[in-house]
């Protein structure tokens, strides 16, 4: 009788500890002011920064559009496939989260399905494009920034996903772990690179650390959340391929022939 009282007892702080979170949660996206921007906005980094973020971008870029002429001469459907994940994308980061205190927004990313879908490479010149858009049309960061925006989301959130998966799936993880873990981590990883470009860029004479942590700690009541919804919203796409489409899998090498459904 103890144990088992014991055990609901244990149970009942989880849950309660649970509610704790998701109402702080909730009251941290909903107590905020209007956000001013998404991604890095128009005007934030200095010259010099957003050049710097520019120069690493563009070679990425580059090599995504020579793989995609390459890859499409030997199967048409390549094309199509690529402008079906750039608007999954777009769709997926264009969901505003005020950010508390910091005057910004989170939003999901989305580089997590398409890095493992069509590879980090292509997923970054998906991801070029998606900003672009954005940012002409939506307001939603810069031109003069769009480097930088790029390097965060495309290059830092697109091989995060797709290393987390590629990993886990050699340590023979199943497909919803692996997926999960690479949406969480591309999430994640986006937003560790964004605040280290805020940081770099604005803090001017002070020092670089206190600045990072303050930046990194403002996305953390928005984005974790955000994180763990993504890896679940990635790990959903890829079983759900799985299950009715398992030659798409096969056809872009996420599964092994052997190992599509039948």
């Amino acid at each position: 009788m103890k144990i088992q009282k014991s055990s609901r007892t244990g149970r009942g702080k989880i849950q309660k500890y649970g509610i704790y979170f998701l109402l702080f949660t909730v009251y941290c996206l909903l107590s905020t002011d209007s956000a001013h921007a998404m991604h890095i906005s128009e005007g934030i980094l200095p010259f010099n920064w957003a050049a710097f973020w520019f120069a690493i971008a563009i070679p990425f870029v580059a090599y995504g559009l020579w793989r995609v002429k390459v890859l499409s001469k030997s199967d048409l459907s390549f094309k199509p496939l690529v402008g079906l994940m750039a608007a999954v994308v777009f769709i997926i980061s264009c969901m505003p989260i005020p950010v508390p205190t910091a005057g910004t927004c989170s939003h999901p990313a989305g580089t997590g399905i398409s890095g493992i879908l069509v590879g980090p490479t292509i997923s970054i010149l998906v991801t070029a494009v998606a900003l672009l858009i954005q940012a002409l049309f939506l307001a939603h960061g810069g031109l003069s920034t769009w480097g930088a925006d790029i390097v965060s989301m495309g290059v830092m959130g697109s091989f995060a996903g797709y290393l987390t998966f590629r990993g886990l799936r050699a340590l023979k993880a199943n497909l919803w772990i692996a997926g999960f873990m690479a949406g969480l981590f591309a999430d994640w990883a986006t937003y560790l690179t964004t605040s280290v470009e805020l940081a770099s860029g604005i803090r001017g004479d002070s020092p670089f650390m206190p600045l990072f942590w303050k930046i990194l700690i403002a996305f953390i009541p928005t984005q974790l959340p955000l994180g763990i919804l993504e890896g679940a919203m990635t790990a959903g796409m890829v079983v759900l391929l799985y299950k009715k489409r398992p030659d798409l899998l096969v056809k872009m090498k996420v599964l092994k022939p052997e190992e599509a459904i039948s």
